[in-house]
């Protein structure tokens, strides 16, 4: 029973085909629709359209769930939860769109057309060249139903066409884009069934919006040419009309689609890449609205509160990858501790930092570095670099900026001190480290960076990272620790930094 109350409750749809992973700008329309079910007590409709045979994979469906899941998203009916207006997969409902097809075929509104491929390809270039547009001729428009249906049983194969008016506009009112017309000499008579019995994507989107009592149509620009034949197909069944909203493309900086040489474009890499699903949804809302308020850190229950599509920008949405990566930043500030360190392991353990299990002791050292080291990381998978400056020291490959730092007088006096001052230690600990460079700076007059830069290049081979007063006491603890790949103490470091590089004891040969 198709809807005919216009107070009816919204009801939308996110309907992807599962012939890949789901794109950002997919992402953004299920986003979009979601958070307009949610916000005005609707319904969210997950609907699969996977008759592209050849193309679409249980796996893909598999996986847009997960992904879909994963953003935080959840859908009221669909193929894994069912609901009353289902099936939810187009592949299950094939007969529902030879019902119609049928129906259109008694009533004149649409007929068989006979015309080969070839035919119709080589129509199409002479209509271009002509500079024309590529519609279809009308050559089958007027054989009669029952010699149509005779030739089929004789064996010719036919696709179905919808009989469109020769002359006049369509015109729809697009809460993004205003008012929207299409010249319909410029349309012409759409297939709505292929000539092997799968329907048209315009179709069959219309039997199952309608079906389903779709209100509302939230979906990208790319389908605003789609949007007229399926008007005249809602009029050829006397159907009323959805509300229409297409969103605008999302491009990457140079104004073009975004595709993988600007990056992650996928939920899935997004994912991998440990963006948090918040950070990741407030940013795709922020493609082509903002908030009233400007506030740019947000969960999802308060975009549910403040999303108006009303306010949605038709302009190009730019994906900003510094954009969602400050945002996810932001996000991962208002995690506790124990949830950092939960998605933090799997990259550790991926980079062979810590086994598969640990002790309480590992787990709280591991906690608290976690808890310093992601101040400057953009997303989880960039930790394991970061935790480097514990888990790697290798003075004999030091980058050109810490080399500069150590070649200078001043700083092989003091990394000379240093290692003095230590060879006889057995024990180590920042008081001590404090206490020593204390004497340096007083026997030798050197102070400031020139101080100290060379002592940070000394113990971590590197040229920036974590202050000393929190790098010395992690690494101490550290390396009484049980990993797969043992810390180096500070001592150990010292005695071969010296090594490495021939640095001896002030008063010593070289």
């Amino acid at each position: 029973m198709i809807r005919s109350d216009s107070t009816e409750k919204i009801r939308v749809r996110f309907a992807p085909s599962p012939t890949g992973f789901i794109h950002v700008g997919n992402a953004r329309t299920a986003l979009f629709n979601w958070l307009l079910a949610r916000q005005k007590g609707g319904v969210f409709v997950l609907r699969v359209e996977d008759t592209d045979i050849e193309r679409s994979k249980p796996e893909y469906e598999k996986n847009l769930i997960e992904d879909l899941r994963w953003l935080g998203l959840d859908w009221d009916e669909g193929p894994d939860v069912g609901g009353e207006f289902g099936p939810y997969r187009q592949s299950e409902r094939l007969e529902l769109y030879h019902q119609y097809a049928r129906q259109l075929l008694e009533n004149g509104q649409a007929y068989y057309c006979f015309c080969p491929q070839e035919e119709l390809e080589r129509q199409r270039e002479e209509a271009l060249a002509q500079g024309r547009s590529p519609a279809y001729s009308g050559r089958c428009r007027n054989i009669p139903l029952e010699k149509a249906r005779r030739r089929l049983e004789s064996g010719e194969q036919a696709a179905i066409r919808l009989k469109v008016p020769e002359e006049g506009l369509v015109r729809f009112n697009d809460l993004v884009r205003g008012e929207v017309e299409f010249d319909l000499k410029l349309i012409g008579d759409p297939i709505i069934v292929r000539s092997n019995g799968m329907p048209a994507y315009n179709f069959s989107v219309v039997i199952d919006d309608a079906l389903m009592h779709i209100t509302h149509v939230v979906r990208g620009e790319d389908h605003i040419s789609n949007t007229p034949r399926q008007i005249l197909l809602y009029q050829a069944f006397n159907w009323p009309l959805p509300v229409f909203a297409h969103l605008s493309m999302v491009m990457g900086k140079d104004n073009t689609r975004l595709s993988k040489r600007h990056g992650a474009t996928s939920i899935d890499q997004f994912r991998r890449e440990g963006v948090l699903p918040q950070a990741l949804c407030n940013y795709l809302a922020f493609l082509g609205w903002s908030p009233p308020e400007g506030k740019e850190v947000l969960t999802l229950e308060e975009l549910v509160s403040l999303f108006d599509l009303s306010h949605v920008n038709r302009a190009a949405a730019i994906f900003d990858y510094d954009k969602l990566y400050w945002l996810n930043r932001q996000h991962i500030k208002l995690l506790p501790p124990s949830k950092k360190l939960e998605l933090a392991l799997p990259y550790l353990k991926e980079a062979g930092l810590v086994g598969a299990t640990l002790g309480p002791a590992e787990e709280e050292w591991l906690s608290r570095v976690v808890e310093l080291l992601l101040e400057g990381v953009d997303k989880f998978s960039d930790l394991p670099q970061k935790f480097s400056l514990i888990f790697d020291f290798q003075p004999e490959a030091l980058a050109e900026e810490a080399r500069e730092i150590i070649s200078s007088d001043s700083a092989r006096k003091v990394l000379q001190a240093l290692v003095q001052k230590t060879s006889d230690l057995s024990d180590f600990n920042y008081e001590v480290f404090a206490r020593l460079t204390g004497e340096i700076k007083k026997e030798t007059g050197i102070k400031g960076k020139e101080l100290y830069h060379p002592l940070r290049v000394m113990l971590t081979a590197r040229a920036s990272g974590l202050e000393l007063d929190k790098f010395i006491p992690l690494v101490e603890e550290g390396a009484r620790l049980n990993f797969p790949r043992p810390i180096k103490n500070c001592l150990q470091r010292i005695r071969e930094f010296a090594c490495v590089l021939g640095i001896e004891p002030a008063g010593k040969p070289a």
